[in-house]
């Protein structure tokens, strides 16, 4: 166990000025305070505090930061709390000590509800002060070291927890070799006789390949002296989890993967490093398209480096990085390597500005950007379980740089759309979004971007983004826009189509409705604003007659009806309380399932509600059979569902008693026409070619056949039910009378179910 004096000289031997007396006070209050606490291992506790502080010194912290280390269990495990903590030590070493506390209580491997909360508390305790993720990666290190002592399910639920959270944050902190560690580790805690089968293999690999790196390594320089160029060149073999990671990825064995060294060449300069580049992509083959530059732009923890393969000594491939040596100490210590952790830098203060305005400048604010991003995303989390669903993509994707028209650079998950990018750049643009150009190319929003695209995003103030793009965007905040989109558009929705219904009903009473008259009733219909009530009214969670009845209580209102109406699918519970005849309430107009005009039946009183087709969103749908425009449509109000949409002769209508029945119109715009969804049965002669002809009609007529369904076949007929996308009835009518004229169909005819 290192000594006190031994923890002190490492301190001071890269940072003199640090205060000694406060070392020795935290080394000794710790000791004490452990007393003859021992750990799974047999070792005394206070062992693994020292060795915390131990592993931070190698990461040159400061000292207030190695004084937290030795106390980060005292009020966990000892009599020892906040208040005398800062009282010895004060507020700051105080706080530190308490976020670590919290973080170690946090179960982070429950059950989905508890670990997304317990994720976000875990975020909320590193972004107030970045020292306290310092200490608990370090801490983490030092348990996963000692993992074997524990028992099977600690070790188990310790290796995921570090797996899924740790060695992901100190990626994105940009502490590569400790990641590296904690995924190896985690790797043997998880699987163990997996990691034991790769670490035999290499053992023999690195036999049969005895002297392959010093070989590497003395081309290497051989080739960098005859240039001039001064470098220090490393070499090492990758660990075990970087390499079963890459034979899942890739499928293939140990034996075909042939980049398992890596090499780093370490220059003065920048400019050396694009030299480094040049003198051996000149002597040795490279690997296509196995090219990345860093540099020119950083990853967003702040990495910088140049990255290549190439076919080098026996044949075999080796993986290089080129980059200067403080290039090299961000890479190893990444934002252990930066002096802004010492400013005691507050990310959540700067929370704001980064969920309304998007990601941060990467190249100034380094690996504190994206923490700062992570936090901000915290406000647009719906709830828990999409936050920690968010960050884990985040955590785990590989990142590409994309750039604005004005030059401003993007970092997104890998696989990221414009989608994605849009609301990278702000929320309302992404709520705004309608089109992207990609390098001057107008392409689909379902492309993938790639390092390097130019993206431009059109957009327009009438958009809404549609429900469907929550299943393209990659990115949590994209994704929880869009989600909080659609809810706004469809309580917009229901809150239209219930205020039409009021207005309506209102109307039939001879009273006008007005919010004003609404606003005063508000407290006996148990709603907060009049949008709720209207919204309420929408989804049938409030009765237009309960409405009408608080607003005017001696309002004469149809009775419900007494008949016994049929039970189905859509009935709620308690359908007869409340229900009344909304056709004479709103003087609705519709029409008899199989009567025509000249039966007199229609009332000529109101104004159907306006439907826009298919691809409005809930509270109006249509039913599976479908209805083009020039078809008369019939809606029924489903309680919970809106308004369920039939074509007139629909078979199904029967199915509901007329007062469910409300008047729909067709609100079509000329400007932008849609096609609608038909089905027609044909019944064809089994004969070569008669496929062909059905399309070549369909075709010819500008329609567009969506689905195909060969219903029964006999030795001469076959049936078949085609689903066609037209414009409007007329256009269905020309398809079918084409269809007929065919003398290999000897039926045609659209179905309604």
């Amino acid at each position: 166990m290192m000594r006190q004096y031994e923890l002190v000289e490492r301190v001071l031997n890269y940072d003199p000025k640090a205060d000694e007396a406060l070392l020795n006070r935290a080394y000794v209050y710790a000791m004490k305070a452990h007393g003859n606490q021992k750990r799974a291992s047999g070792d005394p506790y206070f062992s693994h505090p020292l060795e915390v502080a131990a592993i931070l010194t190698d990461l040159k912290l400061d000292d207030a930061t190695i004084a937290t280390a030795l106390l980060h269990d005292v009020i966990e495990d000892t009599a020892s709390t906040r208040a005398e903590i800062d009282q010895l030590f004060g507020p700051e070493i105080g706080s530190l000590v308490d976020g670590l506390t919290k973080i170690r209580r946090l179960d982070l491997v429950s059950k989905k509800a508890e670990q997304a909360e317990n994720f976000r508390k875990l975020l909320i305790a590193i972004s107030s002060d970045i020292r306290v993720l310092l200490v608990k990666l370090a801490d983490r290190l030092h348990n996963m070291r000692t993992l074997e002592h524990v028992k099977p399910e600690a070790r188990r639920r310790a290796s995921e927890e570090t797996f899924e959270i740790y060695a992901p944050l100190a990626g994105r902190m940009g502490m590569q070799a400790l990641r590296e560690e904690l995924e190896d580790l985690a790797f043997r805690g998880l699987h163990p006789e997996i990691h034991k089968t790769v670490v035999d293999r290499l053992a023999q690999l690195r036999d049969r390949n005895k002297g392959l790196v010093d070989e590497i390594k003395r081309g290497l320089k051989e080739k960098l002296s005859e240039s001039s160029v001064q470098a220090d060149v490393l070499g090492r073999e990758k660990k075990p989890h970087s390499i079963w990671r890459k034979m899942e990825n890739r499928q293939i064995s140990l034996e075909q993967l042939s980049d398992i060294y890596g090499f780093r060449v370490i220059v003065d300069n920048i400019s050396d490093c694009y030299r480094v580049l040049g003198i051996i992509h000149t002597h040795w083959r490279a690997v296509p398209g196995r090219f990345k530059d860093y540099i020119s732009t950083p990853k967003q923890n702040g990495y910088q480096s140049l990255h290549t393969t190439i076919v080098g000594p026996r044949h075999q491939r080796v993986e290089l990085q080129i980059r200067t040596s403080e290039m090299n100490r961000i890479a190893e210590y990444g934002v252990a390597a930066h002096a802004l952790y010492k400013d005691n830098i507050q990310v959540a203060a700067s929370v704001n500005g980064a969920a309304k305005n998007g990601p941060a400048d990467l190249t100034k604010d380094g690996p504190y950007a994206w923490l700062r991003h992570l936090v901000g995303s915290l406000l647009d989390g719906d709830n828990p379980e999409e936050f920690l669903e968010h960050t884990k993509l985040e955590l785990f994707q590989d990142q590409v740089f994309c750039f604005t028209p004005k030059g401003r650079l993007i970092a997104l998950p890998r696989g990221a759309t414009p989608i994605d990018f849009a609301y990278a750049v702000h929320t309302d643009v992404g709520n705004g979004c309608v089109g992207a150009n990609i390098n001057g190319r107008h392409m689909p929003l379902t492309t993938e971007l790639r390092n390097g695209d130019e993206v431009q995003i059109l957009t327009s103030v009438s958009q809404t983004p549609p429900a469907a793009w929550e299943r393209i965007a990659v990115t949590g905040k994209a994704r929880s826009a869009i989600r909080r989109a659609a809810r706004d558009a469809l309580r917009r929705q229901y809150a239209e189509l219930g205020r039409r219904l009021l207005v309506s009903a209102f109307a039939k009473i001879g009273h006008d409705h007005t919010d004003d008259k609404l606003r005063k009733s508000l407290s006996r219909l148990s709603q907060k604003t009049v949008d709720e009530v209207h919204a309420a009214v929408g989804r049938s969670e409030l009765s237009v007659a309960d409405v009408v009845r608080a607003v005017v209580p001696d309002a004469v209102l149809a009775q419900p009806s007494t008949k016994p109406r049929p039970r189905n699918r859509h009935e709620r519970p308690g359908a007869d309380e409340g229900w009344f005849n909304l056709s004479k309430v709103m003087s609705l107009k519709f029409r008899w399932p199989g009567s025509g005009d000249a039966a007199g039946r229609e009332s000529k009183v109101g104004q159907g509600v306006p439907i826009r087709g298919m691809r409005n969103d809930v509270p109006v749908r249509f039913e599976d059979a479908g209805a083009v425009p020039g078809d008369r449509i019939v809606g029924v109000l489903m309680p919970g569902e809106g308004i369920r949409i039939f074509q007139i002769h629909s078979p199904r209508l029967k199915d509901f008693e007329h007062e469910d029945w409300i008047d729909v119109t067709w609100d079509i715009d000329p400007e932008n026409p849609q096609r609608f969804p038909a089905r027609i049965l044909v019944t064809a002669l089994n004969e070569p070619g008669t496929l062909a002809q059905i399309a070549q009609v369909i075709g010819e007529e500008d329609g567009n056949i969506d689905h195909l369904q060969m219903v029964s076949r006999t030795s001469d007929f076959t049936d078949m039910q085609v689903e066609v996308e037209v414009w409007d009835l007329e256009h269905l009518n020309r398809i079918i009378h084409g269809l007929q004229s065919r003398p290999v169909l000897s039926r045609v005819e659209r179905l309604f179910e």
